[in-house]
């Protein structure tokens, strides 16, 4: 399945991302900040760019991927969105984002309940040219907090930083090579790191 949907996770699909008719711009492509987002560094990053597709991955804080999917064109809302809303039996404590400060009005104008407790947070690698956000968007706002103090606010940014390698590759393979080869490389990302974690070599 994965193979035809460009689509892995470790977590089983239990959910259908809905479709909302009443919120006009739900299907849409995004594109800044003409859909809502107040935020001006999204807007030109969105808007005006153009950003080609790639691999979205979601990481734990300890740079460990809990699975990825394809996309055809830049990264949006929808897609960060979809993966957490149709996995994860209950949303995550905290979602750190470089536009949380737009994704978090976006997943709690479509399922405000399911996100009632979520905290979405702006990294402090990303914080820079967010100059028109809110404090309480920003991980930093929080530093005094002790249940902030231990996060690795980069570890999706570690994480990243290793898939980069492969993006070149990927994007001559077809979907299904791709999907398998993504698949391979993170398993041993993967690995390596809760190897490191542990202390453990075998």
């Amino acid at each position: 399945m994965a193979i035809q949907t460009g689509c892995y996770y470790s977590l089983p699909q239990i959910r259908y991302r809905p479709k909302y008719p009443s919120l006009a711009h739900d299907t849409r492509k995004e594109s800044g900040g003409s859909h809502g987002s107040k935020c001006s560094k999204y807007y030109s990053t969105y808007g005006k760019q153009r950003l080609t597709g790639g691999i979205m991955g979601v990481w734990c804080t300890h740079s460990i991927c809990y699975g990825f999917h394809f996309i055809p064109a830049g990264e949006g809302r929808n897609d960060v969105f979809s993966a957490i809303y149709t996995r994860w039996p209950n949303p995550p404590d905290r979602v750190i984002y470089d536009f949380a400060c737009a994704l978090g009005p976006y997943c709690l104008t479509r399922e405000g309940e399911f996100f009632a407790d979520t905290s979405f947070n702006i990294d402090t690698f990303h914080a820079k040219g967010h100059t028109k956000c809110a404090p309480a968007a920003f991980l930093k706002t929080y530093s005094l907090d002790p249940r902030t103090i231990h996060i690795n606010s980069s570890a999706a940014e570690c994480g990243n930083s290793g898939i980069s390698r492969i993006r070149k590759s990927v994007s001559y393979m077809t979907q299904e090579r791709a999907v398998v080869y993504t698949r391979v490389f993170l398993s041993i990302w993967n690995r390596q790191r809760i190897q490191k974690l542990t202390g453990c070599k075998s």
